[in-house]
């Protein structure tokens, strides 16, 4: 275990011989940390008030007693006052923006980070060591360190550290999940182990003894931590503002991915239209991110760049837009925080009030020149509007001086009153008004505005102001969900559910720099557009084959961007690949190979483990004498027939489980 630990740091006399592991650090005293624990004790105060309430609830029921149940009744009240207030406080910590965002953050609008779920400390030992010496008949107490290897990498998930080491902290622990699940937790038996999780906007406990709420939760948090990795991001640098989008868009796809696996979570963060909502935020703060990556450099004041802009900045509006419309619908609006719908509001408004300011400063600033692509700037205009304001053509816009006014005025007006519905929203939410930088954007982008109206009036007064149409929302780059190599990876292509031929090696040469294909995939990669008259087509390269090797360098783990790496110094004399195939017509197991009974899969019988397809007869089947339990799916060390072990630094569990690598399916635009 010694390769996952690190020193923790504590000066002497309070930290000899203490160690934590690569990610986690519990004994940090950071903004976020100090967040952290006082949603702990805010979730333990919830709790006891609901049991209280539950306690005067059911004393209301059985008494007949009059007196009683005024007492009761009086009871209630003040325990569901108190409920109140903690639902409040624990409102006031999803708000805390200010914690999560980066130092260097003074000139961009703070994003929303998610807050990690809290659960209890869980002993494995005991039921775990008396399962396996009723169940495998063998001595529990053998594995006592592995256990308690296990229990020390729950306890490091709780306080996992905002970087890609603590996401590899909880992948390995989530990787476990389903090994623990397969050799411990039974449908004809109860382990007495019961998973506890608090709602992360309700503070409400939810306990299961089944390892799907901790799985999903796990997630959750998985999600969450990307959004805080986000939020932490310095987006006033381009590889900063990278980080963010490819957080963001991280935590959307970990959210799809619980959303569509774990379809009946009783929490109510997990519920479909709360994960929903929440991929939605995820993804609009993604493109916004997308949005100040266009603008970094600064806006070039010409037609085309200006249009562009303004359609990229409707976009980012229309997205929010929607957040804040799921938001205030009725399952959600209750325990939504009002800091959250609020400030969806205000960047909905000021990021359509940029696009009309944009579309203004293009009409008013420019004319057509002799130089200027006329064609291209009507076609651009053209797109700009779903109808033209008063039937007026792109072109009869472009050229006469008057209408480009008129319309430009008419934009800038609606850039003014955007503005100012922005500030009025912002102070109506008290938690907005502890963020003094969005405040100051917001200001800043109004005078912008008031500025640009009060050049281009002149001697005419500001009246009769034309109704513009929107802006059509347009973006050369979409925030997608980004699925996780962990979540999307070699686990899942390279399972038995696939039957494989046999590895190959194909030799591959370049002509004009030219491999002759094109990859696809996070990890593993596969070979698509195929050329059939390219030398590796030729020796034996095949469309749809994935790569697990290029010259002696495992790839199996590796996306795009690194097996091109790879690839890139290939010489003239060329380079030998390791590819497989998936035979097609793969047979499905027996129908009584496993059973499923309340989503937990019965111990697969060694008859079915034994099972030969091509042998009919029952007689002649052989059945191997009953192996261990742990050395049923893992490579175990070589010890004696009769012993196993859980997972160790040694072996395979803890083996450094890959981190979520980035997307590469956009570096070319990067």
């Amino acid at each position: 275990m010694t390769d996952a630990l690190l020193p923790n740091g504590l000066k002497e006399g309070r930290g000899d011989g203490k160690y934590f592991r690569k990610g986690c650090n519990p004994f940090a005293q950071t903004g976020r940390s100090k967040l952290q624990n006082k949603r702990a004790s805010l979730n333990q105060q919830i709790i006891k008030q609901m049991r209280m309430r539950a306690g005067a609830e059911n004393l209301l029921r059985a008494t007949s007693n009059n007196k009683v149940k005024e007492m009761v009744l009086l009871e209630l009240s003040y325990v569901n006052s108190n409920l109140q207030l903690l639902m409040g406080q624990l409102e006031g910590l999803n708000s805390s923006m200010e914690v999560y965002q980066s130092s260097q953050e003074t000139a961009n609008i703070p994003v929303i980070a998610l807050g990690l779920k809290e659960t209890k400390e869980i002993d494995f030992s005991t039921p775990f060591k008396d399962y396996i010496i009723s169940h495998y008949n063998e001595d529990g107490a053998t594995y006592e360190d592995e256990l308690a290897d296990l229990m020390d990498l729950r306890q490091s998930c709780r306080t996992p550290s905002r970087s890609e080491a603590g996401v590899e902290l909880l992948a390995r622990y989530c990787n476990h999940l389903p090994l623990v699940e397969s050799r411990f937790f039974s449908p004809t038996h109860h382990s007495g182990i019961f998973f506890t999780w608090y709602d992360s906007f309700t503070g409400v406990p939810v306990c299961q003894q089944n390892l799907s709420l901790e799985k999903a939760s796990m997630l959750f948090n998985m999600a969450a931590l990307y959004s805080q990795i986000g939020t932490r991001s310095d987006r006033q640098t381009t590889a900063g503002l990278r980080e963010a989008i490819s957080a963001f868009q991280k935590a959307a796809g970990i959210l799809n991915h619980l959303k569509e696996t774990f379809t009946h979570t009783p929490s109510y963060d997990m519920s479909p239209a709360m994960l929903a909502m929440l991929i939605r935020m995820m993804l609009a703060q993604a493109q916004e991110c997308l949005f100040e990556q266009l603008a970094l450099p600064g806006v070039r004041n010409e037609v085309l760049t200006l249009l562009r802009m303004a359609q990229e900045a409707a976009k980012v509006s229309e997205i929010y837009d929607h957040v804040h419309q799921s938001m205030i619908q009725t399952p959600l609006k209750d325990n939504v925080p009002f800091f959250w719908s609020t400030m969806s509001q205000v960047k909905t408004n000021h990021y359509r009030s940029m696009a009309h300011y944009f579309v203004a400063s293009a009409l008013l600033d420019h004319h057509v020149g002799p130089s200027d692509d006329e064609d291209q700037q009507e076609k651009t205009l053209s797109q700009v509007y779903n109808h033209l304001p008063d039937g007026c053509s792109p072109l009869e816009i472009l050229k006469k001086r008057s209408e480009r006014r008129r319309i430009g005025r008419a934009h800038i007006h609606r850039a003014i009153t955007g503005h100012e519905e922005a500030l009025r929203i912002y102070s109506l939410c008290h938690h907005l008004n502890k963020l003094e930088v969005l405040q100051d954007i917001l200001k800043a982008s109004h005078q912008r505005s008031l500025h640009k109206a009060s050049d281009k009036q002149m001697e005419e007064e500001f009246t009769d102001y034309l109704d513009v149409p929107g802006i059509i929302s347009k973006t050369e780059q979409q925030a997608e969900m980004e699925v996780p190599a962990a979540l999307k990876g070699p686990l899942s292509v390279f399972s038995a559910k696939q039957r494989w031929t046999p590895p190959r090696k194909v030799r591959l040469r370049t002509e004009d720099r030219d491999v002759g294909f094109t990859l696809k995939g996070d990890a593993p990669v596969q070979v698509v557009s195929l050329d059939p008259l390219c030398p590796a087509a030729a020796d034996g390269l095949n469309e749809g084959d994935y790569i697990v090797a290029v010259g002696e360098a495992e790839c199996k783990w590796m996306g795009v961007g690194e097996v091109m790496r790879l690839l890139k110094d290939v010489d003239k004399q060329g380079v030998d690949i390791t590819v497989v195939s998936v035979l097609e017509g793969n047979p499905t197991m027996p129908a009584k190979s496993a059973t499923f009974c309340g989503n937990l899969p019965k111990t697969y019988s060694m008859i079915c483990l034994a099972y030969d397809g091509d042998d009919k007869s029952g007689k002649s089947r052989k059945i191997s004498k009953k192996s261990s339990f742990l050395s049923w799916g893992l490579k175990n060390k070589l010890k004696s027939a009769s012993t196993v072990s859980l997972p160790t630094a040694e072996q395979s569990w803890n083996k450094p489980c890959p981190a979520f690598p980035s997307s590469y399916k956009d570096a070319a635009l990067y």
